[in-house]
């Protein structure tokens, strides 16, 4: 019984389902709130008009979101290692119920969709997402051996996934299902609260911390004095590779591999970032013009992505290294954000989406490379300028994207796939070195083994 509370799954599909149902009322809710707006206007500039609003909407509030909780994410994660593990769960928890009850009173007191912004920046000051996961990671990580280590993440990842997709399939009829008695959106934000509740509750008083499992790092300095390999403690996919501690020659190429997998890294969230922000607003326009139902199965394809991406991970990783999960992954995203801009009718998005399937396999496999190719003591300070620095792309990405969007609409509306497409190709450069540099590495090693 102690050891299921120590399983940090309820809260992770407890809150994912929460933010799949609040996702879907905010974009639903914003449109409807433009669409009584501009109600005067003849229909097709009136869709213009909304489609403008909505998108400078979202800039704001996606920066102010994106940017609030570099005031204090640092800082209640290093709270979190020194006092209690689970302050960077329950503040972001707690957070996240009091922004999400401000949409709720939105609607029901016809509030100013500007209270919104101000929602988002509470959501940020007190962690957001981004102390949140980091917490949850974290939690994964104590009491499992280095061995399963990304075992257990992936399945916390999968299981991250399951709930968004099953959120979004049924938000669209929990929006519009109750309208008859309820105001369009009460119910869907009522359910998203009674989550976040549900979640800050376990974590307050069910959850608790494992105690840390014991580490394989003595038995790998051991085996490494003897010339030996540690499969089990380096893991499937990089056991082949030597380590920095073996021999001083590969440190000069890992601190260039270092260099290149950050390139990468902020490219291939360039793309993502930039064609996931406009493909809501391009959804809700001609040709689509999709309705509540149609948004919330369009977000269950997303979110079926974590499944895929998993098995891709679970089987590549016995026969692939590292950086060639990474390149299958951006080829996939590449190929099907390409198919996205020549989407004009409802299947052929599915099509796109299904082509993304190893979509997010990428960014995990990269902080798994990195944790490969820097000392322990390091890890903290890589991970957090890695973060930060895809943060502030992303907040950068979704202002820029938005307004090429807003400029292209009556042109070409699939105009930023085509620039994501680019910019997911351009990451493959910096792969494709890390690649050589990879197998000119371990050919020396070999040879010099022998």
């Amino acid at each position: 019984m102690t050891m299921m509370r120590t399983w940090v799954e309820p809260v992770v599909a407890g809150s994912q389902l929460a933010s799949a149902f609040y996702d879907t009322a905010l974009l639903l809710v914003v449109k409807n709130y433009y669409n009584q707006t501009n109600s005067t206007a003849p229909s097709h500039l009136m869709q213009d008009a909304q489609q403008k609003a909505v998108s400078n909407f979202y800039i704001i509030y996606n920066l102010v979101l994106g940017l609030s909780p570099l005031v204090s994410a640092y800082g209640l994660s290093k709270l979190g290692d020194k006092v209690h593990r689970k302050i960077p769960i329950c503040l972001p928890l707690l957070g996240y119920l009091g922004s999400k009850s401000l949409l709720l009173l939105l609607i029901l007191l016809d509030w100013p969709i500007e209270v919104m912004y101000g929602a988002a920046a509470f959501n940020g000051l007190t962690g957001g997402f981004t102390t949140f996961w980091a917490g949850i990671m974290a939690l994964g990580s104590l009491g499992s051996s280095e061995s399963r280590r990304s075992l257990r993440l992936i399945i916390i990842e999968l299981v991250y996934g399951l709930a968004g997709f099953l959120g979004s399939m049924a938000s669209g009829y929990l929006f519009v299902g109750f309208s008859d008695r309820y105001r369009e959106g009460t119910v869907l934000v009522s359910c998203s609260i009674a989550c976040y509740a549900f979640c800050l509750l376990y974590s307050i008083f069910v959850l608790i911390v494992p105690k840390s499992a014991p580490s394989c790092t003595a038995k790998a300095k051991g085996v490494e004095e003897v010339g030996g390999q540690v499969p089990a403690c380096t893991g499937a996919a990089e056991s082949a590779q030597p380590s920095e501690s073996s021999s001083k020659a590969p440190v000069t190429p890992s601190k260039l591999i270092i260099i290149l997998l950050f390139v990468a890294a902020i490219l291939y969230d360039l793309a993502v970032v930039g064609a996931m922000n406009v493909l809501p607003l391009f959804l809700l326009r001609e040709p689509l013009s999709w309705n509540a139902v149609q948004i919330g199965y369009g977000n269950a394809a997303g979110y079926a992505i974590f499944i895929t991406s998993f098995l891709g991970v679970f089987v590549f990783s016995k026969y692939l290294r590292d950086i060639t999960m990474i390149i299958i992954g951006v080829v996939s995203f590449t190929i099907g954000v390409l198919i996205m801009a020549f989407v004009r009718w409802t299947f052929l998005f599915y099509i796109a989406r299904a082509v993304m399937l190893f979509a997010l396999i990428p960014l995990p496999t990269i902080r798994s490379m990195l944790s490969k190719h820097v000392e322990g003591s390091s890890y903290g300070k890589v991970f957090v300028l890695l973060q930060l620095s895809l943060v502030i792309t992303g907040v950068v990405t979704s202002t820029v994207f938005n307004k090429i969007y807003q400029s292209t609409l009556n042109w070409y509306s699939s105009f930023c796939f085509i620039l994501s497409f680019l910019a997911g190709c351009l990451s493959l450069l910096p792969l494709s070195i890390v690649a050589i540099k990879q197998r000119s590495t371990t050919g020396s090693f070999q040879i010099l083994s022998k």
